[in-house]
């Protein structure tokens, strides 16, 4: 039949053949070359060890270029004062009367590559022998002022302590008295004019060179407030006196003896003495109206003095100190033990020490040891 013949004719047909690539293949895009893990960990090897050297030269030339400036030490020890306003020029110049050009130059230098250089800071500023460069100009950068100890034993006038003062710190001494003189200070210390020494209780106290008068001032009333506690004002007033009272006896107390074992004898005859209503008759009140605390023998051309500070011929204590005192001779008036004395005198063997007593006749005894004991060392 025709149509299975076809369809046979049909089947029996030979597919097209597949053709087969030949040899020659089309080329492919060439891939990016991606370097290993471990290529890179040696690219960042050798590029950190040439950062590594490159710092460490870097380091060796900043060492050389500083070892001047860290090693070289001040060729002596001093102090170097910035006064208040004071210029960097001003500090260099100071710096090369001390020190030298040379220390003087690298210390500038430094200070002017330190920020907060431009304005020095005021103060006293303490350089030791071989301190270096670098380590001056940190310290004056950072205001490590050396503090100034002050103290004093027996000071007898107001102008003597503010010229201490002023040889120790900035301002000059006229303006320390006139702080030492302040209303209002006074006021708050509960002193007079002629009190004001009394606000000084002798002891030891740091200051910064530059403080001023003032901040000097309020450092002595905290003192002399913390030592009037409660309890010492309860004291004096169970003795009928009040701390300037008190302060004044000591003062004559400290001139009179410097036996510290019967400083608290002497202060309580004293108070004795004004109780009964009698003058005290001190020595050092005399010298001190004089001005002269070299007299060793009080005559009566002495006692002739008119001055308040007289206690020969004016009732009751001087309008103020004859000198600065002390916290330990304040205590020991303070507790002084009760007594009947109401005269001393001092020893013929000028051991500093006294005779006391609550009776005349004995009194004159002790005198007249005491006068014929100047008499044989031709002291008149």
């Amino acid at each position: 039949m025709e149509t299975s013949h076809s369809a046979k004719k049909t089947s029996t047909a030979k597919k097209p053949a597949t053709r087969k690539p030949s040899g020659n293949r089309s080329r492919q895009p060439a891939k990016h070359y991606s370097p290993s893990k471990s290529d890179t960990r040696r690219k960042l090897r050798r590029t950190l060890k040439m950062l590594a050297w490159c710092i460490a030269i870097l380091i060796v030339i900043c060492i050389a270029a500083l070892m001047p400036y860290a090693l070289s030490g001040a060729p002596k020890g001093g102090t170097l004062h910035i006064p208040q306003g004071a210029t960097q020029q001003a500090v260099t110049d100071s710096l090369t009367r001390l020190f030298g050009e040379e220390y003087s130059g690298r210390v500038t230098t430094l200070l002017r590559m330190l920020p907060d250089s431009k304005r020095p800071r005021p103060g006293a500023y303490l350089i030791e022998k071989g301190m270096s460069p670098m380590r001056t100009a940190i310290h004056i950068v950072r205001g490590g002022q050396t503090p100034v100890r002050i103290s004093f034993n027996k000071v007898r006038h107001a102008e003597e302590l503010a010229s201490r003062f002023a040889a120790k710190l900035e301002p000059d001494s006229a303006t320390f008295l006139a702080a030492m003189g302040d209303k209002k200070l006074l006021e708050d210390a509960g002193l007079t004019y002629e009190q004001r020494l009394s606000l000084f209780i002798e002891d030891t106290h740091e200051f910064h060179w530059s403080y001023s008068p003032q901040k000097v001032m309020d450092k002595y009333l905290k003192h002399y407030k913390e030592v009037w506690n409660k309890e010492r004002r309860d004291k004096a007033a169970a003795l009928g006196l009040t701390p300037a009272e008190v302060m004044t006896i000591c003062s004559i107390v400290d001139e009179e003896t410097n036996d510290s074992g019967e400083k608290g004898k002497v202060g309580r005859l004293y108070i004795n003495r004004l109780q009964k209503g009698m003058r005290l008759q001190s020595d050092p009140t005399v010298r001190y109206a004089l001005g002269d605390f070299t007299i060793k023998r009080v005559t009566k051309e002495h006692l002739a003095i008119d001055s308040p500070y007289n206690t020969y011929r004016n009732n009751g204590l001087p309008p103020g100190p004859i000198c600065t005192t002390s916290v330990k001779t304040i205590d020991a008036v303070l507790n002084s033990e009760p007594s009947d004395d109401l005269y001393m005198c001092a020893k013929e063997d000028f051991s500093g020490s006294h005779y006391f007593t609550a009776d005349w006749a004995e009194h004159q005894q002790n005198a007249r040891k005491y006068q014929n004991a100047l008499n044989e060392r031709g002291i008149h």
